[in-house]
């Protein structure tokens, strides 16, 4: 299926302004798509503090910059000798593609309204194990810089290439590695190529009863590969892991060999277990050819739910009594006050007996209830499972809630905040093309210090947007994604109006250092979910000993002495990682 390229997401879908105002997501793939939302452009506005102009646009660069070729000669003839001129391109657009990832600030926006700082040289498609062995043989014979690619939905500036490297880059893109080499059904394991998209490994399993339930928000397009190689975490974790506990086995090729297990192992007192150190390897290491995984029946029973609750330290305090109980659903997200109401302003127009339900519904939360409208949150609910295991999670999940003031909202409800997250980075993308800026960012944190980090990423925005005179009012909102016993994921959205600012694409990323500043001096991880890429390596020193970071490096430096893997993530020293 076409995809947008640059942008996000299929070449079918993207959000238009109409006439009258009024926003409709064009397609048919998602709950948001093929209605008009005529409170999207006010709600935007009033948050911003802004009035937008439906015939002022940013213009889009025709022609993208593009960097000349950087060719090995002897490399590239050799390259020809062995593989079908299908397998390797140096088309201008391709080579773009491949250059990039979803960094809102630091790629997209650059790639449409300005350009990156390097692009690729060569886009090779790796078909097969003995594919990756030679052309990672032929970039040690010539000294070639190779770089992984799976989907491309990183935005962690994982695929931006170090500035001082000087030798031909080739992208190895995986995608052609996307099947399901076999099943153990007794076992429940399958063996699965890594480029594999989330969305065909899905469709794929269920032909066969199966499915492997992570779900993260880039499901349609992010590869097995890529989320091994992030560490990455998926909406249904609760459920069926984060990938650390979906993986048994995985293949790494490297200038060294080959790094896997003899075969995959449920669990097992061996010593150092080496494939540890290749979640969250980001491309350091070599090619991610395939893994071993956990796989499920497919459940009996999906069922979502939500709730609604007067502020969100009472939501918090549910999720934190919910996290310790025995009966989590498949996912629980809280949402602020901010990420409710735009919840809302993307509501079509009502009928006439939905609107006179809807003032019903409101009378009841707002007058007899006492909801404040610009302080009640929202939680979000999947179950999956038996009808029994169903009954008994909804049972109490419902009884637990009104403890805390809770009331429950509906299936319909629950249903559409969850599937909201998969037009987030369309919404981003239109809105950019109005001269608004947006950035998604996460961590981890510990239940006493959720409030506490908000609130620092609050002020320290207001503070930013102040110190760079930005028009308007900066643009907040947060969600509790993942709950663990002692902390969860929040997940941080922000935005600001950039109509008349020079170089939004340099002050964004600086804002955004500063939150990251704020958070960890407030007790945030440097990711729960995103890696580190390029985006975080400032902070690695206050995430991991000086020591360790050198262990790091020797073990980058003994499996790949020339830098063949040369993206340079996760440590800064691009030589040694």
């Amino acid at each position: 299926m076409e995809t947008w390229g640059h942008k996000w997401g299929f070449a079918d879908t993207q959000f238009i302004i109409n006439d009258d105002r009024s926003v409709t997501l064009t397609g048919d793939r998602y709950n948001l798509s093929g209605y008009k939302m005529p409170y999207f452009i006010s709600h935007i506005e009033e948050q911003l503090g802004i009035e937008i102009n439906p015939h002022e646009q940013q213009p889009e660069i025709t022609k993208k910059f593009i960097y000349p070729l950087n060719i090995n000669k002897s490399f590239c003839q050799q390259l020809e000798n062995i593989f079908p001129s299908n397998q390797y391109t140096f088309d201008e657009q391709e080579r773009l593609f491949h250059s990039h990832g979803q960094s809102a600030f630091k790629e997209v926006y650059k790639v449409l309204y300005s350009k990156l700082d390097r692009t690729v040289d060569m886009v090779f498609y790796c078909q097969s194990e003995l594919d990756a062995q030679k052309i990672i043989n032929l970039a040690i014979e010539h000294n070639i810089c190779l770089v992984p690619f799976g989907g491309g939905t990183n935005v962690s500036c994982a695929l931006k290439l170090p500035e001082d490297e000087k030798r031909m880059v080739v992208s190895v893109d995986m995608r052609r590695m996307n099947k399901i080499e076999w099943i153990d059904r007794d076992n429940l394991r399958a063996c699965v190529q890594a480029g594999i998209t989330g969305q065909q490994l899905e469709e794929q399993l269920r032909k066969d009863g199966f499915i492997c339930g992570h779900e993260p928000d880039s499901l349609e397009f992010s590869t097995l590969g890529g989320w091994i190689s992030t560490n990455a975490s998926g909406m249904k974790k609760n459920r069926y892991g984060n990938i650390e506990q979906i993986v048994e086995n995985i293949t790494l090729i490297t200038p060294k060999g080959t790094i896997e297990q003899i075969q995959p192992i449920t669990r097992a007192s061996m010593g150092m277990q080496i494939q540890n150190i290749l979640f969250g390897s980001e491309g350091n290491l070599g090619l991610i050819t395939k893994a071993v995984i956990k796989i499920h029946p497919i459940p009996q029973v999906k069922k979502y739910g939500s709730l609604v609750f007067p502020n969100f330290e009472l939501g918090v305090g549910f999720l934190y009594s919910l996290a310790h109980s025995g009966f989590v659903p498949a996912s629980i997200r809280l949402v602020d006050n901010n990420q409710f109401r735009f919840g809302q302003a993307l509501k079509p127009q009502p009928t006439n007996i939905k609107g006179w339900i809807d003032k019903l519904k409101k009378f009841y939360l707002l007058k007899m209830r006492g909801f404040n409208p610009y302080q009640m949150v929202a939680a979000t609910i999947v179950m999956e499972g038996s009808a029994q295991e169903i009954a008994y999670q909804q049972t109490n999940i419902y009884a637990l809630a009104k403890k805390f003031q809770g009331l429950a909202s509906g299936a319909e409800n629950g249903q559409r905040g969850y599937m909201l997250t998969y037009a987030i980075a369309y919404m981003r993308d239109f809105l950019a093309s109005f001269f608004i800026l947006g950035e998604s960012f996460e961590t981890s944190v510990s239940w006493s210090q959720i409030h506490q980090v908000c609130h620092a990423v609050d002020q320290t925005l207001k503070e930013q947007h102040e110190k760079f005179n930005l028009p308007g009012k900066p643009y907040l909102s947060y969600r509790i994604s993942q709950i663990y016993h002692t902390g969860v994921c929040l997940y941080f959205m922000f935005g600001f109006y950039s109509k008349g600012v020079e170089s939004p694409e340099i002050i964004s990323p600086q804002i955004e250092h500063y939150i990251r500043v704020a958070i960890m001096e407030n007790g945030g991880s440097i990711s729960h979910h995103h890696g580190v890429g390029k985006s975080r390596q400032e902070f690695i020193k206050n995430t991991l000993s000086s020591d360790s970071i050198e262990l790091i490096k020797e073990i980058k430096q003994a499996n790949d002495p020339q830098n063949i893997f040369g993206i340079g993530n996760f440590c800064a020293d691009a030589k040694t990682i």
